[in-house]
Parts: structure tokens; C-alpha cells; sequence
């Protein structure tokens, strides 16, 4: 088997792209979507037409609206070549806004309703800021199940578990991006920070007995992929899945539910002031995390423009 084979023994993969055509050959269970990866999808040929229906269907409509119908049209369509569910992200100016966000993932979940799609095929993609967290734990309890990404820390983790998150996509290559440049060093393997932080994550989780699934999000290389097997999921670009199907060299396991109780970590529980404390004592989530919310909002201003030069 190649490493690709190999890996789905352990571990659930996810395919982290707009780029649905794409996906067939690496026969993922899930799929992942962002504002930055539809915005570079509908930059190419084949799926420009989706972007120009989305603005046609619609002429009243904002163009908010139109860039939501955007986004549930890759859905649908990604819901055609996998078997299990898609990632839709809320837009990531309503970061801080706690009844927004509500608003937005309930809107979401209609609009793929009203696409003959279930709810419990999709997961709404959620900052996890506080607010963010906090509207999961409302659309969670409502039955719509939650994916909380630009995660950085442990406790961003842990306040997305006690939310009753259904998913976390804790960022391995971000982290690994912040620490490279601070520190000059090019970590490899199980000394990378991306790498650690999913493990403590996970193995907090299991050790705990909270059921919020882990999917490490954000690779630089296969390194990274490859020492987290037997994370519940690992979400992967299109090239990286490539590389994988190219090796036939050994996968090991490296996270197991087993092995985590015998793992040194204390429980704890975090209110508002606990969670903003520990953030602001963690330079590198709180600058990435603000990083991210920035860099999704100017993708999806781009949007807005592919929009308006069509209307």
C-alpha cells in the first residue's frame, strides 16, 4: 500500500480544497472549504460558471447572499464526489459576533436544506474566538454541527469541547510557520510545535473522555501528516495527497486512544476570563488567530469583487 492507503487505516482523511473535481482520486470521507480556497478555485475555468449562476439566479440579492449560494454550491457539489460531509466556513467578519454567527450557520444549514442536502452531512466552520465558541455551543444544541478552525492553543481547544464542538481543526502548519520564524530553527518530525500541540490536544481529549473529533488542519509537508496518524482526521491539500499516494514507504501509528490516559495532563475548565488569560499569555495564538480572521476577510472582500464586476 502507499503511504496514502496506509494512513487511512488510522486515521479519517479529508480533502482541504475548493477544487471538488480534484478530490475523486483520492477518495476522501470529508471535505473541507475556506474562503481562501473557493476564492482560488473560482479563479480557474472550470469553475468560474458556478461564480457567474451564483450572480445570475440572484440579481436581487446582496452580495453576501450570493457569496453564501456560492459557497453552498461547492458544496453540493463536493457532497456528490464524497460519502460523508462538507466544511462551510461563516464569514470571518462575524469573528466576534456571537449572535451573527448564529444567524449565519442557521442560515447556512437552511440554504443546503433547501438543496435537498442534510444537516448532519455539513459542518459549519466557525473561528474559535470566545463569541465563535459560544455560538457553536447554541447551534450545537440545535443539531447543527460545528467544525471550529483558526485553532492555536489548548485552550481554545478545551473551551471547544466544553461547548460540545462536533470538530476542531487545530492549525499544524500556522503554528509551525510562527515558530520557524521566531525561533530560525526548521523543526522536523515530532520535535515540530504544530505537531505537539495536536498531540497534547488529542490526547487531552481522549485521556478526558470528551467526544469533539480532532482533524489536524494546515500541513507544510508530509512530515507533519505522517506523525500525526491515528489523529481522529487529517484534512490535506490536493498536492500533499499526492505526495502521500506517490511513497510507499511505512506508516506508523503515532496517536492512539489507548495510550492517552497514561499521558501527564491536568483537566481544567475555562470561563471568559480563564480563556482570555491564557490566549493573551500565548503570543503565537493570539497573533495567528488574528492573523487568520485578517487574511479570510481579505479573501473574502476579493469575492465580493469577482461579484460586483459581474452584476
Amino acid at each position: 500500500m502507499n503511504q496514502l492507503e496506509q494512513l487511512k487505516q488510522f486515521t479519517t482523511v479529508v480533502a482541504d480544497t475548493g477544487d471538488f473535481q480534484s478530490i475523486q482520486a483520492y477518495t476522501p470521507r470529508d471535505a473541507t472549504t475556506n474562503p481562501s480556497l473557493i476564492l482560488k478555485a473560482v479563479q480557474k475555468d472550470e469553475y468560474k460558471p458556478l461564480l457567474e449562476k451564483a450572480v445570475r439566479d440572484h440579481p436581487n440579492a446582496s452580495t453576501a447572499e450570493i457569496i453564501d449560494r456560492l459557497l453552498i454550491a461547492f458544496g453540493v457539489e463536493i457532497l456528490q464526489t464524497i460519502p460523508g460531509r462538507v466544511s462551510t466556513e461563516v464569514d470571518a467578519r462575524l469573528s466576534f459576533d456571537t449572535e451573527g454567527t448564529v444567524a449565519k450557520g442557521r442560515d447556512l444549514i437552511a440554504l443546503y436544506s433547501n438543496a435537498g442536502i442534510a444537516r448532519e452531512r455539513v459542518l459549519i466552520k466557525i473561528a474559535s474566538t470566545w463569541e465563535g465558541i459560544r455560538a457553536a455551543a447554541i447551534l450545537e444544541k440545535e443539531g447543527i454541527r460545528c467544525n471550529m478552525t483558526l485553532l492555536f492553543s489548548l485552550a481554545q481547544a478545551i473551551a471547544c469541547a466544553e461547548a460540545g464542538a462536533q470538530l476542531i481543526s487545530p492549525f499544524v502548519g500556522r503554528i509551525y510557520d510562527w515558530y520557524k520564524k521566531s525561533t530560525g530553527i526548521d523543526y522536523v518530525g515530532a520535535e515540530d510545535p504544530g505537531v505537539q500541540s495536536v498531540r497534547r490536544i488529542y490526547n487531552y481529549y481522549r485521556k478526558f473522555g470528551y467526544k469533539t473529533e480532532v482533524m489536524g488542519a494546515s500541513f507544510r509537508n508530509t512530515s507533519q501528516i505522517l506523525e500525526l496518524a491515528g489523529c481522529d482526521l487529517l484534512t490535506i491539500s490536493p498536492d500533499l495527497l499526492q505526495k502521500l499516494a506517490d511513497s510507499d514507504a511505512p506508516v506508523e501509528r503515532k496517536l492512539s486512544a489507548e495510550a492517552a490516559p497514561s499521558t501527564n495532563i491536568v483537566q481544567m475548565s475555562l470561563n471568559e476570563e480563564a480563556f482570555r488569560f491564557m490566549m493573551n499569555e500565548d503570543a503565537m495564538a493570539t497573533e495567528k488567530l488574528a492573523e487568520g480572521i485578517r487574511a479570510f476577510c481579505v479573501d473574502s472582500g476579493k469575492l465580493k469583487q469577482m461579484i460586483a464586476a459581474l452584476r
